[in-house]
């Protein structure tokens, strides 16, 4: 019985509803115009002053003056106070390395690689071409004339050879 009830209400269609009917226009009656005397007589009726229960309990008046507490702020742009910075010397911007292996890199394209290094150890990698830091993601090379495999855009910027070599010589610094 209960699901019956519920089928009912659930379905309205199979309980008797119809769809429902276009709304009709309202009477004309509906829109008749309404006099107002005030607007007729045109009576220039004075309105008086709020009385106080529209005043509120924190009312400031208008001739108050707000003061705040400390100095006035400056105006205009400020400058910044210099700092006596020492120049960057020679190896000033990093810490001296844990290792350093020298030996040939190739290049792979699926990663940095390093044969005797574990994956995530910060490695700066110097060639002919100049150098690059970059982080382990993998473990090899399997040969062991190898010491480091690079993506292939990398190998390129640190070997400075043309693009049909395979081999060049790097010195890895470990981090």
């Amino acid at each position: 019985m209960l699901i019956a009830a519920l089928a009912l209400v659930a379905l309205p269609g199979l309980a008797g509803s119809r769809a429902p009917s276009s709304a009709g226009s309202p009477p004309d009656s509906a829109f008749q115009p309404i006099p107002v005397s005030a607007n007729a007589a045109r009576s220039a009726t004075p309105i008086g002053p709020l009385d106080a229960a529209f005043v509120s309990a924190g009312l400031v008046p208008a001739t108050h003056v707000f003061v705040e507490p400390g100095e006035a702020p400056k105006v205009g742009l400020t400058h910044r106070r210099l700092v006596d910075q020492p120049e960057p010397g020679f190896g000033t911007a990093k810490k001296p390395p844990k290792s350093t292996l020298t030996g040939a890199a190739t290049f792979y394209d699926h990663g940095t690689t390093a044969m005797r290094l574990p994956k995530g150890t910060l490695v700066v990698i110097c060639g002919a071409g100049g150098c690059i830091e970059r982080t382990v993601t993998d473990y090899g090379p399997t040969r062991t004339d190898r010491i480091v495999d690079l993506y292939r855009a990398d190998f390129f910027e640190i070997c400075g050879c043309p693009s049909w070599s395979g081999t060049t010589t790097v010195t890895v610094s470990v981090y």
